[in-house]
């Protein structure tokens, strides 16, 4: 028995040996750990980088008038600004944290496709190098907003739209192989005795994502394919002189576009529901019934793209139609919220940053929602549609719903993926600073569309001044304040006080694991009392 011991370090010891170092360690490896990180780290450099360019439009908009760019140029930065933060920041976030945590968290050993893994992230650098690189050339970069509407990214576009396709491709096929390799991980790997019903919230609602991306990536390939040959090959899919029609750009377009806004924030709800518990020191309230309503949201998703063109002169029955669909995928979102405020609901709280992003997640989502449910009444949207009404709803919704997910469920493990606790008041200001400064920013933009102030515009009326300087002065806060969050995190992984086992067990002195029964003080009275 010693021998085969020995054998094996002696093997393991050469295979150590062998293992690539530095730069090569990352372009090489295949650990879901390394290409967790990886992911993280590109979402947060792309993250920064839309912020900048946000920070362009909002400057420009500081006041009436053109001062600091080209109009053009300013639907430029409107257009990468929405592709970065859509293809580049949120979904690759989610996905280190599907590589970071679903091995771990149903007891696999690491992803079924570990080199596909590799191959799925490092193709994205690329893919938004093109995008980005696509600025500098002569005619300038896509300008047509980030639903690159025909006929302007097909008769009115610039000549990178080429290259604006071809990223668009490399993205999809990446998220593909990432969405295959997740429910491969979880149909294949889990530990025995873990049952469909035990898997963790996360877990579940990864699981639904991928089939969405598998459904809906492919559809958004064929229109940037039609678009392509549109404008570069005579064909007239989109164009009306053809035979084409523009509307039904808007049709494949949003068949994709709506489910995709779904896979961003899917993944946030499955992270809420693993923090919501754990600081309120109490089991998920209605585990099954969380299942039900993900599965449910995501085949509504599928029921309710044309509530995005309710302007078009779709017959009534049809704007009917999409209008008591999106009207209906708000009860299933209803049943989550409800489930996490019953939660904490007599749970033993404690508020450190994870459980702050938590709970602002679920406070400012639900406003994102019921604007959404504002968008969705037909005669209404007439008033409100590609006004700064929209662009307040979709912001609350994958501002403060899918980047705060992110940012909670960083602080959240943290601590497991450097072994340092973070800096928690590093952590409290970053979360103050934000949660303040976002309100600033987005929440005026309801009374500007309110009033009729038009998006993707570089000039206004002079009455929208003083509410776009307020508005502008939130966006300048907002995006300082991450900077907090990238010393807190350069910090945790440089060192820190080290991390106990289990971070986030009883802060405040209580035992608590997951699978333990509920305590008596959530539902059901105490045996000594009855």
């Amino acid at each position: 028995m010693s021998t085969t011991t020995q054998d094996q370090s002696i093997t393991h010891d050469d295979h150590h040996h062998d293992a690539p170092k530095g730069i090569m360690r990352w372009l090489l490896t295949t650990n879901h750990k390394d290409i967790g990180t990886l992911y993280l780290w590109f979402s947060f450099i792309m993250f920064l980088t839309g912020g900048a360019m946000a920070m362009v439009i909002r400057a420009e908009l500081f006041q009436p008038g053109l001062q600091l760019v080209e109009p053009n140029f300013f639907n430029q930065m409107t257009t990468v600004h929405g592709l970065i933060m859509v293809f580049g920041a949120v979904m690759p976030a989610f996905t280190g944290l599907a590589n970071w945590l679903i091995p771990m968290m149903i007891g696999a050993p690491d992803m079924a496709l570990p080199r596909m893994n590799n191959w799925s992230f490092w193709i994205l650098p690329f893919a938004f190098t093109i995008l980005l690189s696509s600025l500098f050339m002569e005619g300038g970069g896509p300008n047509f907003g980030w639903t690159f509407y025909a006929p302007l990214s097909t008769t009115y576009s610039p000549d990178s739209t080429a290259l604006f396709v071809f990223s668009i491709h490399i993205m999809g096929i990446s998220s593909i192989m990432g969405a295959i390799n997740v429910i491969v991980t979880i149909v294949n790997l889990r530990a025995p005795g873990m049952t469909w019903m035990k898997l963790p919230m996360f877990v579940w609602t990864w699981l639904i994502t991928a089939f969405l991306l598998i459904a809906v990536m492919p559809v958004l390939a064929g229109a940037v394919t039609m678009v392509l040959t549109d404008k570069f090959f005579g064909t007239s899919f989109f164009e009306a002189a053809g035979g084409g029609d523009p509307v039904m750009f808007q049709h494949i377009f949003w068949f994709f576009g709506h489910p995709e806004v779904y896979i961003m924030i899917l993944p946030s709800f499955g992270i809420i529901s693993a923090i919501v518990p754990a600081f309120s020191r109490k089991p998920l309230f209605g585990y099954s019934s969380m299942v039900y309503a993900t599965a449910s949201i995501a085949i509504l998703s599928f029921l309710v793209w044309a509530h995005h063109m309710f302007t078009t002169g779709m017959p009534v029955f049809a704007e009917l139609f999409f209008m008591y669909c999106t009207m209906l995928i708000s009860v299933p979102t209803g049943v989550k919220v409800f489930n996490w405020v019953a939660t904490m609901w007599r749970g033993s709280l404690s508020f450190e940053t994870p459980m702050l992003f938590a709970v602002a997640f679920i406070v400012l989502f639900t406003i994102g929602g019921f604007s959404g449910l504002m968008l969705a009444i037909t005669p209404a949207d007439f008033q409100y549609h590609d006004t700064y009404f929209v662009v307040a709803h979709f912001h609350y919704v994958l501002v403060t719903g899918a980047i705060f997910s992110i940012m909670a469920a960083a602080y959240y493990w943290l601590p497991k993926w450097t072994g340092h606790m973070y800096n928690e008041r590093l952590g409290q200001w970053h979360f103050w600073c934000s949660v303040i400064s976002v309100n600033v920013l987005f929440f005026p933009m309801h009374f500007l569309g309110l009033a009729g102030m038009p998006r993707r515009i570089p000039d206004y009326s002079i009455q929208f001044a003083d509410v776009n300087q307020i508005v502008s002065i939130g966006g300048f806060a907002f995006g300082l304040s991450q900077l907090i969050f990238l010393v807190l995190v350069i910090k945790c992984i440089r060192g820190g006080e080290k991390a106990p086992a289990k971070p986030w067990e009883g802060s405040e002195g209580l035992e608590w694991t997951l699978p333990s029964p509920a305590p008596y003080h959530s539902f059901t009275t105490p045996p000594e009392v009855k």
